[in-house]
């Protein structure tokens, strides 16, 4: 990229081209120099015409220098909201990921909690229902026992009546 001339070697351009128009008109010899009005007249032409032109050139330099500011301000801008937007899209992102990161972690440790305490659910119903099967056959066993328990009280009860009122009459028919 090349570098943009400084205005003072502009300047010493300048000075060198009006020396260089000025002796162009110029005869040098050991007698003095010798110069017509036309020549001069068209050194004076060309020296003014290359001022303009010089003029003109720098004018418009300084509107694009102007214009590469401004247009450099304005990057400078949008660089600045665009960092502030990238700082606000960052802050939105990680309070959630920080928030999901941390439910699912939650979420692993009570799968982990859970499967002891469903195995062992499991194996308590499986003791539960043997437990309860063998009440139920012992309360089976149970009701049978009492039930030929009062049969045999039942039994034993109605033998011993017997027995009573034979004697009872045995006790009448002797007296």
């Amino acid at each position: 990229m090349a570098s943009m001339a400084t205005p003072k070697q502009i300047w010493e351009q300048q000075q060198l081209q009006m020396q260089r128009v000025k002796n162009s008109g110029v005869i040098v010899s050991n007698e003095t120099p010798m110069k017509d009005d036309k020549e001069e007249e068209m050194a004076k032409s060309a020296l003014a015409l290359f001022r303009a032109k010089e003029e003109e050139i720098e004018r418009k330099k300084m509107e694009v220098r102007d214009k590469v500011e401004s247009y450099m301000g304005r990057v400078e801008e949008a660089t600045r909201r665009l960092a502030d937007i990238r700082e606000e899209l960052d802050a939105l992102i990680d309070p959630m990921r920080k928030e999901i990161g941390f439910l699912r972690k939650k979420i692993d440790t009570v799968n982990r909690e859970l499967k002891p305490l469903g195995q062992s659910c499991q194996k308590k119903e499986r003791e539960y229902k043997e437990a309860l099967d063998a009440f139920n056959d012992k309360n089976k066993e149970k009701t049978q026992l009492v039930g030929k328990l009062m049969e045999l009280v039942s039994e034993s009860e109605r033998l011993r009546m017997k027995k009573l009122e034979e004697l009872s009459k045995s006790i009448e028919t002797l007296g």
